[in-house]
């Protein structure tokens, strides 16, 4: 388990500083190791509350929450670092309810390093419920109809009052398939967000990384992606995908991406996803990565194990004395047995879809543990065939 400073307070949270030349001095980033047979790496990435090694995957924890997970449950599966989102908490509680209690760190008792989306997946997601221009995005709240007018001001001042290690820009997320004339548009005011953002900034302790979008558009990526360069983030996302696309497409997609990032840098892919695209990404030289699909499969009964999925809900798990999954050591599986899982999920009891989601987050960060493992010993080309081998349909 990794070692980290709880944040403290500080009531003077806003810094005026220099933002657009220098990576802030408290964020390093240590390439270790490179597959000789792929594009895959391993590294360390230094941020003020403790060491994430890459590759590295973050749970969800939207609203200051990883749904139905205790924080000091997270830690003790070697969860490194998390991530909350802008959009939901400005809404609730606000952000200055929880700048006012100290910052999220403090405010949910994670002592590792958060990241914070800013909300641009939510022009995609909630499309909807908002307007949008070159000059912001403006959301109907779900939860009470309230506006909600997010520019690339906006979501910087927030994600600084809400005093994750790591925030993203503000970018436009392109439904797939778009019409080139969409694509251009959303690469543009993207990358004229990313400015704004950059210029918003005044946190040296916040590491603010750019997106890259352009759907899986070779041309749009590179331009994309050279734009956002050329304003020296101290790390950069790849957005826009996971949204529907065929696997493969999302792999092309990479192929031609990835290649535009700095190798000094960390390179993130948001919201994927699935173990295989968390490996076929890892082969493409990306380091982080976050979804909610270990927590949300493991609340509609869906378990991940080494030799495949498993529905908790099926009849034949009702006499079954043996754990979750052999190969692990988590809480779930060293003390129930599969006949209790399915009991607890029949029965409609809570403790169900909270022991699959302990196992389910515990399942991903092994996986990333072991990839980092093969990346050092140059075999995870290897990696990739034995965890497809491994995988059975669904029981």
């Amino acid at each position: 388990m990794l070692q980290c400073v709880i944040s403290k307070p500080r009531p003077h949270w806003r810094r005026e500083f220099e933002v657009n030349t220098l990576t802030p001095p408290m964020f390093h980033f240590h390439l270790d190791a490179s597959d000789q047979l792929s594009s895959a790496r391993a590294g360390r990435w230094v941020t003020p509350h403790g060491v994430v090694e890459t590759p590295a995957f973050m749970p969800v924890g939207t609203r200051a929450s990883v749904k139905g997970v205790w924080p000091s449950q997270l830690a003790d599966v070697s969860t490194q670092m998390v991530l909350a989102n802008t959009y939901h908490l400005a809404l609730r509680p606000g952000e200055d309810v929880v700048a006012d209690m100290g910052g999220l760190h403090q405010f949910m008792n994670w002592e590792g390093p958060i990241l914070t989306d800013s909300g641009g997946f939510q022009v995609f997601s909630l499309a909807d419920l908002r307007s949008l221009d070159n000059e912001k995005a403006v959301f109907k709240s779900h939860i009470d109809g309230s506006l909600l007018e997010l520019s690339p001001e906006r979501a910087i001042a927030i994600q600084e009052a809400l005093g994750a290690d790591c925030i993203m820009c503000l970018d436009e997320c392109p439904a797939l398939p778009s019409t080139p004339e969409m694509l251009s548009a959303a690469v543009d005011r993207t990358t004229l967000w990313a400015q704004r953002c950059r210029d918003a900034q005044s946190r040296d302790d916040q590491a603010l990384f750019g997106i890259v979008q352009g759907g899986t558009d070779a041309e749009m990526r590179e331009r994309s992606a050279t734009g956002l360069l050329s304003l020296d983030f101290p790390g950069y996302a790849v957005g826009g995908l996971s949204v529907g696309e065929p696997p493969a497409e999302m792999y092309r997609t990479l192929d031609f991406t990835v290649p535009f990032l700095p190798e000094d840098r960390p390179r993130y892919l948001m919201g994927v996803g699935r173990p295989i695209d968390i490996i076929e990404a890892v082969l493409r030289g990306v380091d982080l990565f976050d979804c909610v699909m270990p927590t949300r499969n493991a609340r509609n009964a869906m378990a991940f194990t080494s030799l495949g999925n498993v529905k908790m809900r099926n009849l034949k798990h009702q006499r079954d004395e043996l754990p979750l999954d052999p190969a692990c050591d988590c809480p779930t599986c060293t003390q129930f047995t599969r006949a209790y899982l399915r009991h607890l999920f029949i029965a409609g009891e809570m403790l169900g879809p909270m022991a699959l989601s302990v196992h389910n987050i515990a399942y991903y960060q092994r996986l990333v543990r072991e990839l980092r493992s093969a990346i050092r010993e140059n075999r995870a080309q290897e990696f990739r065939s034995l965890h497809l081998a491994a995988q059975t349909p669904a029981s």
